[in-house]
């Protein structure tokens, strides 16, 4: 009898341990099902390492990435190819963030009953938001330098344009690269970066909600403000100035005195609000989010934070998203990369108030009419903020952020060209390259 009780009790662990077992594996077949199906040592999916089903499109059919009976073929386009190589990646795998990477089991088919979607091997086709006429005109206006061009519908979340420099031609042998080089990051979304002056737009955004007498603001600018013993200098001495005068002006020592104004904790609160420090998730590729530091016992320094220096890191693609919500009274839609149809757009909180995004509106229209000229976009009606950005060790970083208010075009962009020089010199001709494309696609 107790032989039996023993082999029972047994059996009963035996049996527990099964059901155990079961339950872990089927929590993991849930939970990384399509890492194993995908798995790089699966040759039914890869060639030679590459990525041998699947076919990836832009928004409009265009060919990006397509498998022609065991053949890559990419766009036609050399610039098209070097402009979404990033978006789309290489076959490679060497683009983290790359859709080919993102989306492997969207690409393979992958499903939780059946696996790889077919024995033939042919995959799903995945169709993206990008325009590849569009990014192909932004990297050939970007050319070799390094930095972003990024541009999105801020009413559907749409990612139309987002180009990243250094890029290359996916046809090409590029050897060995050093992966410090920068080469496979995609800046607009795993980079964040000294904004400079395109910040005054979100201390400004922070002053209107939080200085009962902001319009009321006057300063005679010699070319400086001095706290303490030191000085928050700007390029040039801008005389009298109120407050939108400042921003079309880009006082610097207006904006350190504003940001003082606000104060430190105002500011730390507006960088979370303003979604600048949020990581956004576009269909399953995170951005970086950016960081901040306003010095509560430092006039000076938190001066320079107001101002877009110090210690502020900007993500691209969050100045952009913030820039699409002063164009929809608010708030924008988040950012997409999946093109399906019928898709409806999500949106992010209430960043500013309608009353707000109203008034910088009026700033930002006024910095392009009073500060640049509108003839500096021929042909469009530009909201903006240039901004260059002072780093250690190099030339200067020249910024473009902002929006347009069209209903055919209703896009946000966020420009920036390292090592550049000024923002206002280098930044826009990369803007209308992109819009002119878009233009032509709708004549």
């Amino acid at each position: 009898m107790k032989k039996l009780e023993k082999r029972a009790f047994i059996c009963i662990l035996m049996v527990l341990c099964l059901v155990a077992g079961m339950t872990v594996f089927i929590f993991r077949l849930t939970k990384d099902g399509d890492k194993w199906a995908t798995f790089y040592a699966n040759k039914h999916i890869y060639t030679g390492g590459k990525l041998g089903i699947g076919n990836i499109y832009d928004r409009n059919g265009s060919i990006l990435e397509e498998n022609q009976d065991g053949n890559i073929v990419f766009n036609e386009d050399y610039w098209a190819r070097r402009g979404t190589v990033h978006v789309v990646g290489d076959r490679k795998g060497n683009i983290s963030t790359s859709a080919e990477v993102a989306y492997r089991k969207n690409i393979v088919g992958y499903s939780l009953l059946t696996g790889t979607y077919s024995i033939t091997g042919k995959g799903r086709d995945i169709k993206l938001t990008v325009d590849a006429e569009m990014s192909a005109a932004a990297a050939k206006a970007l050319g070799d330098r390094s930095g972003t061009a990024l541009v999105y519908n801020y009413k559907t979340g749409e990612i139309l344009t987002m180009v990243s420099g250094p890029n290359y031609d996916p046809l090409e042998d590029i050897g060995d690269v050093d992966k410090s080089s920068g080469l496979f990051v995609n800046r607009a979304i795993s980079s964040k970066l000294i904004p400079g002056s395109i910040f005054k737009v979100v201390t400004s955004a922070a002053a209107i909600e939080n200085v009962p007498d902001i319009e009321d603001f006057r300063f005679n600018c010699p070319g400086f403000y001095r706290i303490g013993t030191e000085n928050i200098n700007c390029f040039q001495p801008h005389g009298p100035v109120d407050f939108q005068r400042a921003l079309v002006t880009s006082c610097n020592a207006s904006f350190a005195q504003i940001a003082n104004m606000c104060g430190a904790s105002t500011m730390e609160d507006y960088v979370d609000k303003l979604g600048l420090t949020k990581s956004y998730d576009i269909d399953g590729i995170k951005s970086v989010p950016g960081s901040f530091e306003f010095p509560k016992n430092n006039e000076f320094n938190l001066g320079w934070a107001g101002i877009g220096q110090y210690n502020d890191l900007v993500n691209p693609l969050g100045m952009a998203v913030f820039m699409g919500a002063i164009a929809g009274d608010g708030k924008a839609a988040e950012p997409i990369l999946l093109h399906k149809p019928f898709r409806s757009a999500s949106f992010t909180n209430q960043m500013i108030e309608p009353a707000t995004a109203s008034r910088l509106q009026e700033m930002m229209r006024a910095d392009v009419k009073e500060g640049y000229g509108d003839n500096l976009f021929p042909g469009l009606e530009v909201y903006a903020k240039t901004g260059t950005a002072e780093v250690v060790g190099q030339d200067v970083n020249g910024w473009l952020a902002g929006f347009l208010k069209d209903e055919e075009y209703p896009y946000a962009f966020i420009i920036m060209v390292e090592n550049s020089g000024y923002g206002v010199n280098v930044c826009p001709p990369i803007l209308n390259a992109i819009m002119d494309a878009a233009k032509n696609k709708n004549s």
